[in-house]
């Protein structure tokens, strides 16, 4: 396992195995761990785990950010590593820059997971999620809404541990809060790019939570309608990080996508 730095200060964690990595790019405000129950299961597969420009370990110097710095940035840590083929697996804010990766670098992605994605939002949508973003630029504390967002009640109660994890990754302060800003920012704010993503030819699985109030099944089922190649899951009676709650469904669903 390779836990380090490239040359541009990009903090990856890579476990080699003989097999075409999983890259996995989480979402806004968080950080490589969201992705354990994932690491911890799928063992058998070489996988890359990093943090997004401002977030963990990774620093930011940019005043403002866009989706071709955080495809930039995952172009680099490939570079680096001299890997040439990948499957990428995206959430939130990581499905968006998956989906911007693979319309540049179509060549690298051998399959797509997009995991929560907002997708064709409706103006009222749209405003839910800049209302939520202007309340962190005044530094209102927005952490608990996330996480109800992001859990059901029932797992918060019964897992006191990811509950501290989770508020201690949210509750930023100074330059963190700052490169959270940014972030959250060109997630708020975002156009999708329906075109490009039409154009799309990597084998594509589109997986949400059904009971995620935010990235919706309908956006989802949106979006694997437009991705020529792709199919559509939805997970039982799971909300936004269904990815950690409905770790066990995610995990077989990833393994079966990658190995069919």
């Amino acid at each position: 396992m390779s836990n380090n730095f490239d040359p541009n200060q990009n903090h990856y964690i890579y476990i080699e195995k003989d097999t075409t990595p999983l890259i996995f790019i989480h979402g806004v405000g968080l950080d490589h761990q969201m992705w354990n129950p994932q690491i911890d299961n799928l063992t058998e597969f070489s996988t890359i785990t990093y943090d997004l420009l401002g977030h963990g370990k990774t620093p930011c110097k940019k005043d403002k950010l866009s989706l071709n710095d955080f495809s930039n940035q995952l172009t680099e840590i490939l570079e680096y590593l001299q890997i040439n083929k990948i499957h990428l697996i995206g959430f939130s804010l990581g499905s968006l820059i998956a989906l911007d990766f693979v319309t540049k670098m179509q060549n690298k992605v051998d399959k797509l997971i997009l995991i929560g994605t907002t997708y064709k939002r409706t103006i009222e949508e749209r405003s839910l999620v800049i209302d939520r973003y202007n309340q962190a630029k005044l530094n209102k504390p927005i952490s608990k809404q996330a996480l109800k967002r992001w859990f059901t009640d029932k797992y918060l109660e019964e897992n006191p541990m990811t509950y501290d994890l989770f508020m201690n990754i949210l509750n930023k302060k100074s330059v963190d809060h700052k490169n959270f800003l940014k972030a959250y920012e060109l997630f708020a704010n975002h156009e999708d790019a329906t075109p490009l993503i039409q154009g799309i030819s990597s084998k594509t699985l589109v997986m949400t939570g059904s009971d995620d109030p935010g990235s919706t099944p309908a956006m989802s089922k949106k979006l694997a309608k437009d991705i020529p190649n792709s199919s559509y899951v939805e997970i039982k009676s799971g909300k936004h990080l269904c990815s950690i709650e409905c770790a066990d469904d995610v995990n077989m669903k990833i393994r079966n996508f990658i190995n069919n």
